[in-house]
């Protein structure tokens, strides 16, 4: 019996007489599915079909797996390695897997139909919600690297699943949060039935007993409410008192524990006003609050763990004889050495005591094109080898790491509060302190004048200061902006953006992937010989289809095939393509292959490659990074408003400088690491400066935090959209214009919100005060002022989408970069 073909994408049998077949690296391949047939040719179409080169035999054997990941799966087998993941059921074994690579229902189908058939396994359950396969198996007739490799087969890399404790902690506290939330909602509707039952102006046939019932069924009802929803407010409360640090939780926990006491005073005498409906009131505006800004809390927590994780989960290490062994991360020691394979993830600071490469560091510097390393040179944690294979003597590990500074900056930059936010918090307790006094004194006084309504006009006064429009004169217009904004592509993550944006003097840009478009194109061919440039193009793509170097995406999708093909780390590539020898990248490299002279190289600023063969220099390429086109308009729109304009970059090319001096920015500075970057923002919030930061990469987000207002692009890093207080979600600068002129009309409506809120509490803490107030009046005026500010917010969401405005040329041409050409 013939073998079956293996599907060229997934390697899976190919069933007899299936007709899916496509065109790939210059031959007709099989296909087991339409499914695969379809990705194969996205593939192909996209100029990526030199991924198919790099599956390490994975389409001539589909039971090959690459020694690295085979090396690295075989560490799961280990009893010390399972132990936190693995639990023990008799003579079977369980773990809840991450899958990583699924997009729909039918990728479940495929994962759990093909792990049940195996043997050996017990169950397979994944969960589409969160992507964790929850796997049963007998470890005595397969170990559980041969199933992690199962899932690399089909397509989909799976590794454990572990809770972060200080995450599960939050979502736990969210959780409860919510549940606080929904029960006080929940039951202030049906209190506000019962007690709205008991008013004269509803009390329509009402029997005596049936009064009584609903003022019972009220206070059941609003009980729940007071010591389960409330009970952060109470804790608060008593921690302020001990502490001797007063904020709004005393005054809104003697607000809602004096109108509980007074209901049930009335559910029980039954004289007086029953004030159930209020307590719920009161805790549902001010848990809502909360809730938000908890979550909030909550995806930073989530961003910075992720940071942590971008290092390796093992390595390669070097023993004495010098041979390799794969351990855990966490066995490395220093001084050891390290192998970092091509592809890899460097997993420790270190420095290269042999070979030679290139080095994506955009991780912490932002510059997207690699960096050309060699012995002597240092590494970082984290950093991704592009090409050749390093040896590496570790000098740093865990919190030592460049990485981990990161985090702490990151984390210390969190901590900081803005000083606006501090004078909001000093100006907060005088208040109360002047509230609460004022309430004491009256107290007193209508003591000594009339025992009998002493205390229902303390607790007049204590509803009326209680800070409900107060609270809600800014929340409500910052979410109706919010949502207005949404709209037009910014998504703001934090309230306090439309109100910074007023007060913002100093505007700090990133430049990869900010002002430019962070990816290289070509823009111009020389040619030098008698050659066309579209032959000359379909030269060098073809040699760059064989390379994985952010350059090579720049020519496009290869027409040729390349055979022998290498690379020179920091140099360029070599190999054979139409029938000839070829080299392609820096010009002393290209000729020394046909030992001619360098022509000289165009006058037109830019990154420019060379194409030669082995008798002469065939065609100059010209690479550049260009602006967006939306970039000039905010920084027109920058200036109109007076601010100081700052780029920072941790690009080490003269390109910094250029695209300054085209956009007209003020000051401009390159080469800074995330710690520079953050004590240069520090200096100028020193000078009394409020600065608005546009970034995008991971080394922008001690920045990005520690800013006043921080906005990260649509296309950034998760944890710079996390970490940012907007984010940019269709790329378009121009968003911003917009933004500042909705933070003009947002400005006005929090001020006509405060001057109304300032008006009700001025107003009624007097009448209050003297007695011609009660409490359930003081309670209906809190709740018409809370109404006429949320109505006046709900103007904010009166606005119209812009369309974007269609690409614009430009003429703007980078300077020949620093960086030598760094192709894998």
């Amino acid at each position: 019996m013939s073998t079956p073909t293996p599907c060229y994408h997934c390697a899976l049998p190919v069933p007899p007489g299936q007709p899916f077949t496509a065109p790939v690296l210059g031959q007709e391949r099989a296909f087991c599915c339409p499914g695969c047939q379809a990705v194969a040719e996205a593939i192909v179409a996209g100029g990526l079909d030199s991924y198919y080169q790099h599956r390490d035999q994975a389409s001539g054997n589909p039971d090959a797996l690459p020694r690295q990941l085979l090396d690295e799966l075989a560490l799961y087998d280990r009893d010390d390695v399972q132990r936190p993941f693995v639990h023990q059921q008799g003579e079977l074994r369980d773990a809840t897997l991450m899958i990583e690579g699924i997009t729909c229902a039918a990728c479940g189908w495929l994962i759990e139909k093909h792990l049940r058939g195996l043997e050996g396994v017990a169950e397979a359950r994944l969960n589409l919600s969160n992507h964790r396969l929850f796997v049963q198996w007998n470890p005595g007739q397969r170990a559980l690297s041969n199933l992690l490799g199962e899932l690399r087969h089909i397509g989909y890399a799976a590794h454990p699943w572990q809770p972060d404790r200080a995450a599960e902690q939050l979502a736990a506290d969210n959780r409860k949060a919510l549940r606080q939330l929904g029960v006080a909602g929940l039951l202030w509707f049906q209190a506000m039935m019962a007690t709205m039952a008991t008013w004269p102006q509803f009390n329509i046939d009402l029997s005596p007993e049936l009064h009584v019932i609903l003022r019972w069924v009220a206070m059941f009802l609003t009980t729940p409410i007071v010591f389960y929803s409330c009970a952060p407010f109470f804790r608060g409360a008593l921690r302020d008192l001990r502490t001797r640090h007063l904020t709004m939780d005393v005054s809104v926990s003697l607000a809602i524990g004096g109108a509980y006491m007074a209901g049930i005073w009335t559910a029980i005498s039954g004289s007086g006003d029953l004030y159930f409906d209020a307590v719920g009131m009161f805790a549902l505006f001010l848990l809502a609050g909360r809730y938000l800004e908890r979550r909030a809390r909550e995806r930073t927590a989530a961003a910075t763990a992720h940071l942590v994780n971008l290092l390796p989960p093992s390595c390669l290490r070097l023993n004495a004889q010098g041979l390799s062994e794969r351990i855990l991360l966490s066995e490395l020691h220093l001084q050891d050495r390290v192998q970092v394979l091509p592809g890899a993830v460097i997993p420790a600071d270190g420095q290269i005591i042999d070979g030679q490469s290139s080095v994506d560091e955009s991780l912490l510097t932002g510059e997207y094109l690699p960096q050309p390393r060699r012995q002597g040179d240092a590494v970082t944690a984290g950093t991704l080898n592009v090409e050749g294979t390093l040896t590496v003597q570790v000098t740093a590990l865990g919190q030592d790491t460049r990485l981990s500074a990161i985090v702490r900056l990151l984390e210390r930059a969190q901590a900081q509060k803005p000083r606006l936010a501090q004078l909001a918090d000093r100006a907060a307790q005088w208040f109360l302190l002047l509230s609460l006094g004022c309430a004491l004194a009256v107290g007193l006084w209508w003591w000594h004048l009339d025992p009998s309504r002493a205390f229902w006009v303390v607790l007049a006064m204590l509803v009326a200061n209680c800070p409900c429009a107060l609270s809600l004169a800014t929340p409500t217009a910052l979410v109706a902006a919010t949502g207005s904004l949404h709209r037009l592509g910014l998504l703001l993550t934090r309230g306090h953006v439309l109100e910074g944006l007023n007060q913002v003097d100093t505007v700090i840009f990133d430049k990869t992937g900010t002002l430019t478009e962070g990816r290289l194109q070509l823009h111009s061919i020389r040619p030098l010989a008698q050659l066309g440039s579209d032959h000359c193009l379909a030269l060098a793509a073809a040699l760059e289809s064989r390379s994985e170097h952010p350059i090579a995406r720049a020519f496009g999708q290869a027409r040729l095939a390349a055979e022998q093909v290498f690379s020179q780390p920091g140099q360029g590539l070599e190999g054979v393509a139409g029938g000839q020898r070829l080299r392609i990248g820096n010009p002393t490299y290209a000729c020394a292959l046909a030992g001619c002279p360098v022509p000289d190289a165009p006058d037109t600023q830019g990154q420019w490659l060379l194409l030669a063969d082995d008798r002469q220099a065939l065609a100059w390429f010209g690479l550049d990074d260009r602006l967006r086109d939306d970039a000039r308009p905010l920084l027109d729109a920058c200036r109109a408003r007076g601010w100081q304009t700052w780029l920072l970059s941790g690009d080490s090319s003269p390109m910094v400088n250029a695209v300054a001096s085209e956009l007209g920015i003020d000051l401009a500075y390159g080469s800074l690491p995330p710690d520079a970057k953050l004590a240069m923002l520090q200096r100028l919030r020193a000078q009394g400066r409020t600065v608005l930061v546009v970034g995008d990469g991971v080394n922008d987000v001690p920045l990005l935090a520690a800013a006043d207002i921080s906005v990260a692009m649509g296309s950034a890093t998760d944890l710079a959209k996390t970490n940012a207080d907007a984010v940019l979600l269709g790329n378009r600068l121009d968003t911003l214009v917009q933004a500042m002129a909705m933070a003009r009309r947002t400005r006005r409506v929090i001020i006509q919100n405060l001057v109304w809120a300032a008006l009700y509490n001025g107003l009624m803490l007097p009448f209050a005060a003297a007695g011609w107030i009660t409490p359930i009046w003081a309670a209906l005026g809190m709740s018409a002022s809370s109404l006429t500010v949320v109505l006046n917010a709900l103007r904010l969401t009166r606005v119209k989408p812009h369309p974007s405005p269609a690409p614009a040329p430009t003429s703007f041409e980078p300077p020949e970069l620093i960086c030598p050409r760094s192709i894998s």
